[in-house]
């Protein structure tokens, strides 16, 4: 009942603050900062959400920038937990190494993570290799065609879930996926758009799949059990996307195919 309590508040707040969300309660500062600074998990393997800069070594991003600002809001140092695969980092919940994580919710992942709304979405699609058959979503979901993508994933997740006739190839991570297809051991490679744009520079005659077979939502998550935290971090997200704070975020990083998620529900 108290859970119920705090998520209806949660909606509340939100639907009330959409353009300037209050400053947060010391029980929701507690739970979001345990250790006295904001440590955010960050899946550098997703660099649409975040990436390095080459020469500095500093990191930007959309996941970045809502990290330095809920940091601020919340008025701790924010120290980021690096990851290059999301699975290793949906483990790390479980082992308190984050309070925060920028990831697609997913229910596989809703044992362990509660999710805000999704903040912005990406595209998922195919990368084949030169002369393939496949020329649409569909003719991939068909029987003898090997698909292969990041185990763990969220796209991954969601195929693992609606491929019907198509045999899904799982791989450590990103890097082990587009080698399977580089060495002909799959049929087509499952990703953001955005990734497979830069991969099939690398694999002469490679194309994308026009279509995508789904939005992938991007959210940020905190371990179950922290449910001040939680709420306000629901708010702060339907801010960051009512004020233009992730378009502004999004733009800067000069990806297509990259929006801004719509507001949460009542049921979200």
């Amino acid at each position: 009942m108290h859970r119920i309590a705090l998520v209806v508040a949660g909606v509340a707040l939100m639907t009330a603050c959409a353009s300037s969300a209050p400053p947060p309660s010391p029980a929701a500062r507690a739970a979001l900062a345990p250790t006295g600074k904001l440590r955010a998990g960050i899946n550098y393997g997703n660099f649409i959400l975040a990436q390095k800069d080459p020469a500095t070594g500093d990191s930007r991003g959309p996941a970045i920038d809502l990290t330095r600002e809920l940091g601020k809001r919340l008025g701790v140092p924010v120290e980021l937990v690096a990851y290059t695969a999301v699975g290793t980092m949906v483990d790390g919940a479980k082992a308190g190494a984050w309070d925060i994580a920028f990831l697609g919710s997913d229910p596989a992942r809703a044992g362990e993570i509660d999710f805000t709304a999704a903040y912005l979405e990406l595209e998922a699609t195919y990368l084949v290799p030169a002369n393939s058959r496949l020329r649409t979503i569909a003719d991939v979901d068909q029987e003898g065609v090997r698909v292969t993508a990041p185990a763990r994933a969220n796209y991954e997740l969601y195929l693992s879930r609606n491929l019907k006739r198509a045999n899904l190839v799982r791989a450590d991570n990103a890097e082990a996926a587009f080698k399977l297809l580089a060495e002909g051991r799959v049929e087509a490679l499952a990703g953001l758009s955005q990734a497979l744009v830069s991969l099939s520079e690398k694999l002469p005659g490679s194309r994308m799949i026009d279509g995508r077979f789904m939005a992938v939502p991007q959210s940020v998550g905190t371990p179950k059990g922290r449910d001040a935290g939680f709420v306000y971090l629901r708010a702060f997200v339907e801010e960051a996307k009512a004020s233009g704070m992730v378009a502004r975020s999004i733009q800067n990083t000069g990806y297509r195919g990259v929006s801004v998620a719509p507001p949460a529900t009542a049921a979200q």
